[in-house]
């Protein structure tokens, strides 16, 4: 397979490109390079001062910056960049490498780390692609708008850090009903994490990212703050809250005069198939520990973990969630009938109740109840939504 060479489109058209250095030669020496490939050149002399142009970071092309500068660090001002920017191509040159400061530079983002002396034409080629990557990043997010897709990710490390604070500060909890399969009527809501940050626009971005910022405790910590809020005016009514393996491990869990301590014999925590339990040290202590408190479990998203059924013979749950890819169609799938139809059997005689998640037509729900399911849980009863949905049984 041949290699495939790059080069700069120089047609003339220059950015503007801002270059940060508290020597005041080189910052010059290297402004008049550039300038002679048709750029526009924006010189400050500190981080402090780039602040100005960087309030103006849409209008920018690319930063060259010194990382070693007094006041403000070029790894502190790449930091701040992305506050204002997420595509903004940033260089960082230091005549004292180091593997920490490389590390950190490209973990915020950083898109070249040259050392002193710079090699003149080497860096005007570099400033040359990050001008095409910008203009490039700026199309991609034109068309997206066109397309009516929000056009704000978190990018690199600085950015998920800044979306994932303002994710956490504006933190709600939507409430699903769950209902009992006999009757139809509500048995209990689950907590279910939502947030107002556009550039994690779904709970499962926001989960992954506390997991790649290693945040996973406040994260949980917030929820189960939130959750229990409400149900002091659904008297009687269950809490399902879900829980991260990894929550498991965090000593806030078990303090019985936290919100959600305080109802614990209300509450069913919810522990995912999806991953696995092996990472938490005496984990059986600790469902020993929440079980004293009242606390009862759930293993949810049976049927689509990796792990099988470990989850489940470690947990020894008194309820089982199904998980909507078993459901989903199970009217018209003799194969899937047949599935949860055995497991429900199976869990009964375990004494362990089920619930169906993600019913959504009148179909699956009567299958559901003459295969046995105790409880069940999706569209067709209610939406999730702020405490609390309207139920109804459907047609």
């Amino acid at each position: 397979m041949g290699s495939w060479d790059y080069t700069p489109n120089r047609d003339g058209r220059g950015g503007r490109v801002l270059i940060v250095d508290d020597e005041d030669a080189l910052r010059k020496a290297l402004g008049r390079v550039l300038a002679r490939d048709g750029h526009e050149i924006l010189e400050a002399s500190d981080g402090h001062e780039a602040m100005h142009w960087l309030q103006q970071a849409s209008t920018l092309d690319a930063v060259i910056s010194d990382i070693n500068m007094p006041k403000m660090t070029g790894l502190e001002l790449l930091r701040t960049v992305r506050e204002y920017d997420l595509d903004l191509p940033v260089m960082l040159i230091t005549a004292n490498p180091s593997v920490a400061s490389a590390i950190e530079a490209i973990d915020y983002g950083a898109y070249k780390y040259l050392t002193k002396p710079v090699d003149l034409p080497e860096l005007s080629d570099h400033v040359w692609r990050a001008i095409t990557l910008r203009r490039m990043a700026r199309l991609k997010r034109e068309a997206l708008s066109v397309l009516g897709e929000d056009t704000r990710q978190a990018a690199d490390r600085a950015a998920l850090e800044l979306s994932f604070n303002r994710a956490l500060t504006s933190v709600w909890i939507a409430y699903q009903p769950i209902i009992r399969a006999k009757d139809g009527q509500l048995y209990g809501y689950e907590a279910l994490l939502r947030s107002s940050e556009p550039s994690l626009p779904h709970p499962g971005a926001v989960i992954d990212a506390a997991e790649r910022l290693d945040r996973l405790d406040e994260l949980g910590q917030t929820v189960r703050a939130a959750a229990p809020e409400p149900m002091h005016t659904a008297s009687g009514a269950k809490l399902f809250v879900n829980l991260h393996p990894r929550d498991l491990a965090d000593e806030t869990l078990f303090v019985a005069d936290s919100p959600l301590g305080r109802m614990a014999s209300r509450v069913i925590l919810e522990i995912t198939e999806r991953a696995t339990l092996d990472e938490v040290r005496d984990v059986r202590e600790r469902l020993v520990r929440l079980r004293a408190m009242g606390f009862r479990l759930a293993v949810d998203d049976l049927g689509a973990g990796y792990a099988g059924l470990s989850s489940f013979a470690t947990l020894e749950p008194e309820i089982i969630k199904l998980d909507m890819t078993l459901i989903r169609g199970i009217d018209a799938n003799p194969v899937k009938r047949a599935v949860v139809e055995k497991m429900t059997l199976f869990a009964h005689e375990l004494n362990v109740a089920v619930v169906a998640e993600g019913v959504e037509t009148v179909a699956e729900r009567d299958v559901l109840v003459t295969v046995g399911c105790d409880m069940m849980q999706g569209y067709l009863f209610a939406k999730p939504g702020r405490a609390f949905p309207d139920v109804k049984w459907g047609s």
